[in-house]
């Protein structure tokens, strides 16, 4: 049996919760958050025990937490939560710079506990997909990715502009359905509504050769999440939302299987795997930083108006 706890009780908190929650193997020991009604109200919902301070939750005897409040304070949680003794899942981004993101793998390192990253995409099946299919050669030669991750403004988002909000998925995305690192960036993004960036599109250089583009705003009044790969040999198209892939060659418009399921539980069990056999994340702490590395860079080429190189 896995003790874990949740801390920040927000949008995203509560579906931790609810999934901790239900899972075989893992009891929801707590939950933290600095507004106590809130998380008192949910602690009888679910059946758990609430705390306004989350240090004192550590004291429940938990094997593990997930981290879920504002990236500005993610490291402080997350390097308290190493030092007592508990495997760590913090949401993307994994901290709001790279000198952050440092202090917490290393810390993490010292303890020898997991740092895992919320990266939510790479546990959504259709993306799991994908990759297999791309590995499988069917496309040939992949030279270039674009994705398109638009919609309206989510008002609960105020510490960070929409290339680290969303951007930053498909960031992370691409970089793993190709299996290297970006190496250049080149952006144009702007401030129109909000006081950070609502609008970005940003070009991304992979080994030189291969091609990433990434669309996305706080402007388009409908929720659009999808994701386009062009190979020597075929097309797929991606809907992270309905779960499908569909690939197209000079004979054929095929649709892959894949098998619906909920990305945040998939991505909460790996968690909970990893927290008790000691594997390595698909998420782990160095594939945090890359991700914020090219959104921060991405942020600093649209200000600069330049090519950054990683």
């Amino acid at each position: 049996m896995i003790r874990v706890g949740v801390i920040g009780t927000g949008a995203m908190g509560q579906n931790h919760v609810r999934i901790y929650s239900e899972m075989e193997g893992v009891e929801l020991a707590g939950i933290s958050d600095v507004d106590f009604e809130r998380v008192d109200a949910m602690a009888a919902q679910f059946d758990t025990k609430p705390f306004t301070d989350y240090k004192e939750m550590f004291a429940e005897g938990l094997d593990a937490v997930s981290v879920v409040v504002p990236t500005k304070l993610h490291k402080q949680v997350v390097l308290d939560a190493l030092e007592a003794g508990l495997h760590v899942l913090v949401e993307k981004p994994i901290a709001d710079s790279i000198e952050n993101a440092d202090l917490m793998i290393e810390a993490a390192e010292k303890a020898g506990k997991i740092l895992m990253v919320g990266h939510i995409e790479r546990f959504n099946p259709a993306v799991i997909k994908l990759k297999e299919i791309m590995e499988s050669g069917v496309l040939g030669k992949v030279v270039s990715i674009s994705t398109r991750r638009v919609g309206p403004y989510n008002p609960r988002i105020r510490d960070v502009g929409v290339i680290l909000d969303i951007g930053v998925h498909d960031i992370d995305i691409i970089s793993y359905l190709y299996g290297k690192r970006v190496n250049h960036v080149y952006s144009v993004a702007g401030a129109d509504i909000h006081s950070f960036e609502d609008h970005a599109s940003i070009i991304l250089r992979l080994d030189h050769e291969f091609a990433g583009v990434v669309e996305t705003n706080w402007l388009t009044p409908h929720k659009v999440r999808r994701l386009t790969a062009i190979g020597v040999n075929g097309v797929a198209y991606l809907d992270y939302i309905d779960q499908t892939v569909e690939i197209h060659d000079n004979g054929w418009i095929r649709q892959a299987k894949v098998v619906e399921s909920e990305p945040l539980k998939n991505e909460l069990e790996h968690f909970i795997e990893c927290a008790s056999t000691g594997k390595a994340p698909k998420t782990c702490g160095e594939d945090g930083k890359h991700a914020l590395e090219v959104a921060m860079a991405a942020i600093r080429s649209y200000e600069e108006e330049k090519l950054i190189k990683i």
